[in-house]
């Protein structure tokens, strides 16, 4: 199986991340970085494909407009606020997080347009050199948004975040997915 194969197969494979990894916090908004990943490497894949792959396209798609905005919710409102009351002056997380804010930025303006292609490639219709390029560079913007993050945010979050950040991180990430309704179940009898 050739490398564009295996990415293709990979992403249309992916379920989304599983729940009890919330158990750890920063393990789960991790698994996030690698489905993300997978993501952007078949968006790089159709990117150069001339065949119309719509199940793909359509599970790009998906991830981008519900998933994704899930996770950038879990990182923008929660991880990096209490980064920001965490880390040390030395960490210099103002200017690493304003950098990623910016990149947050410009992929919320693309992110429509990558979207709007995704469509057109699911209903059948052949990419332009446009439509490549822009998905093309969608991805790579965000490979090296992940590499950010992974490299200096995630391992920040380990050494600085206290329990109770992590309590409480793990709290709206399940109020977020709705999760937190099912810990208030009683058990039936």
């Amino acid at each position: 199986m050739n490398a564009q194969a295996h990415n293709i197969g990979r992403a249309g494979s992916q379920s989304p991340t599983a729940h009890r990894l919330l158990g750890n916090p920063l393990d789960f908004i991790h698994e996030d970085h690698m489905r993300e990943r997978t993501f952007c490497a078949a968006l790089i894949d159709l990117a150069c494909t001339e065949t119309a792959m719509a199940d793909l396209a359509g599970k790009i798609a998906e991830f981008l407009g519900q998933e994704l905005p899930l996770h950038i919710a879990d990182e923008e409102q929660d991880l990096f606020p209490l980064l920001r009351r965490r880390c040390m002056k030395e960490d210099e997380i103002g200017r690493v997080l304003e950098r990623l804010h910016t990149d947050r930025r410009h992929a919320a303006i693309n992110t429509p347009t990558v979207l709007t292609i995704l469509k057109k490639f699911a209903a059948g219709t052949e990419l332009s050199g446009e439509d490549s390029a822009a998905l093309s560079t969608f991805a790579d913007h965000s490979r090296r948004h992940l590499i950010l993050e992974n490299a200096v945010i995630l391992p920040l979050a380990r050494v600085r975040l206290t329990s109770e950040d992590l309590d409480t991180l793990r709290l709206r990430m399940m109020q977020r997915r709705g999760l937190d309704r099912l810990m208030e179940r009683p058990h039936a009898e």
